[in-house]
């Protein structure tokens, strides 16, 4: 069972089959391959939907799963501190933690960063393009029902998006 407020803002649980969680694993893996010396940042409730990939999608792979402390998942400048000194590679934010981390000084610091997915909201691409001015990293958006185990659609954001948005992109599984 997973966990997400979906579009109606009030939380519930989402039956999600095994086959359906290890298709999503293999999915994401085949296209933005977690290798076995990256270092993953785990930062969603172990409820919410996406931490299924944040902890399943490492471990599978033979990667690192860094866990914050208690409370740091909530604090934008221990989350960066914490990418910094944990060499943190693939990172998963909701745009609006997402953007509290931008905002956040020393992002620029975290050189180690290859991936930083956000999904669960509109992602802006104002904060695409204020990432993009401090990461080099690639940046990924998801979107999705719960329901569709975790995500549907995902895009790889490249600055060439329209004023106010992201593309929501296509199809997870294609």
């Amino acid at each position: 069972i997973l966990f997400t407020s979906g579009s109606t803002g009030v939380p519930k649980g989402v039956v999600v089959g095994h086959d359906a969680i290890g298709n999503r694993l293999a999915w994401s893996q085949a296209t933005y391959p977690i290798r076995p010396d990256d270092r993953v940042l785990h930062s969603a409730s172990f409820g919410f939907d996406i931490a299924a990939w944040e902890l399943f999608g490492p471990l599978r792979a033979g990667a690192t799963v860094v866990v914050p402390r208690e409370g740091e998942h909530k604090d934008p400048a221990a989350l960066v501190r914490l990418m910094r000194e944990e060499r943190i590679t693939v990172a998963h934010f909701v745009p609006s933690m997402f953007q509290l981390v931008v905002e956040e000084p020393g992002l620029e610091e975290c050189a180690a960063l290859r991936h930083v997915f956000s999904g669960g909201e509109a992602l802006g691409s104002g904060l695409a393009e204020r990432f993009r001015q401090h990461s080099g990293a690639v940046l990924w958006t998801q979107y999705g029902p719960t329901e569709g185990t975790v995500d549907a659609t995902f895009w790889r954001c490249r600055g060439e998006e329209p004023r106010g948005g992201v593309a929501i992109g296509r199809p997870a599984g294609s």
